[in-house]
C-alpha cells in the first residue's frame, strides 16, 4: 500500500498526540524568567538523511531529471516563546547528484537553512512531541559537472515546511530526538551540452529530511 507525503506526515502528528500520556516527568520549570531566560534555549545535533523527490523535465530533450540523496550532520537551533511555542532554525549542508534520465550532470552542494514555528505538546514532560510549519530557501554552490556536460548551474528557491518529531527526556538537560520534515521547493537546473543549452524548469526537489539525534537545553 502507498502512503501520500501528507498521509505519513498526518500520521506521524497522530501518534505524536496519542503518546502525549505515558510514562511521563516533569523535566522543565513552568516559568520563564525573562526572554533571555536559559530554559528557553534548546540545542540539537542530529544526522538527517535527506532524500529528494528531484521530478522534472528537460525541456529539449524530454529527458526525467532526478536529484539524488545524502546524509550529512545538522545543528538546530529552537529558542522558546512560550511553554509551547517555539521557532527552530537548522543548519546543514549536503553534496547531491543531479541527473537526466540515465546522464549524470554532475554534482551540487545545497544549504537549505529551514525556520518552523512549532507547537510543544507537553514540554514538561519526558517525551514531548511537537509539530511544526514553515519557510525553506534552497541555495545551492560548487556546481561540478561531469559526462561531459559543462556549465552546470542550480538556482535556488523558497518553499514551504512541515515537521513532526519527538524529544525523549532522559535527564533535565539531555535527551534523544527523532524528526521528520517535508519541505515543498522547486528548483531551476541549467547546464550545456557542448554549447548545446539545455534547460528543466520547476524541477519538483520535495526532499523528506529525516534525523535523528540529541537535544540539549539549558
Amino acid at each position: 500500500m502507498k502512503f501520500s507525503k501528507l498521509t505519513i506526515f498526518t500520521m506521524l502528528s497522530c501518534v505524536s498526540l496519542a503518546l502525549l500520556g505515558g510514562g511521563a516527568h516533569a523535566v522543565k520549570a513552568d516559568e520563564f524568567d525573562g526572554w533571555l531566560d536559559k530554559d528557553r534555549f534548546q540545542l540539537r545535533v542530529r544526522a538527517i538523511g535527506i532524500l529528494a523527490d528531484g521530478g522534472g523535465q528537460e525541456e529539449v530533450t524530454g529527458l526525467k531529471t532526478e536529484v539524488g540523496d545524502s546524509i550529512t550532520p545538522e545543528v538546530d537551533f529552537t529558542y522558546f516563546f512560550n511553554r509551547n511555542i517555539a521557532a527552530e532554525l537548522i543548519a546543514a549542508t549536503a553534496k547531491h547528484e543531479v541527473r537526466a534520465g540515465t546522464n549524470d550532470l554532475g554534482d551540487v552542494w545545497v544549504l537549505p537553512p529551514t525556520l518552523t514555528l512549532q507547537y510543544h505538546f507537553a514540554p514538561e514532560k519526558r517525551f514531548s512531541p511537537y509539530v511544526g510549519a514553515g519557510v525553506n530557501y534552497s541555495y545551492f554552490y560548487e556546481e561540478d559537472d561531469k559526462g561531459g556536460f559543462n556549465s552546470l548551474d542550480v538556482e535556488g528557491g523558497f518553499g514551504y515546511a512541515l515537521q513532526a518529531g519527538f524529544d525523549y527526556w532522559v535527564c533535565d538537560n539531555w535527551g534523544l530526538n527523532l524528526d521528520a520534515k517535508y519541505i515543498n521547493v522547486d528548483v531551476d537546473v541549467d547546464v550545456k551540452s557542448g554549447s548545446t543549452q539545455l534547460r528543466a524548469i520547476d524541477v519538483d526537489l520535495n526532499p523528506w529530511v529525516v534525523g535523528a539525534g540529541v537535544s540539549f537545553r539549558f
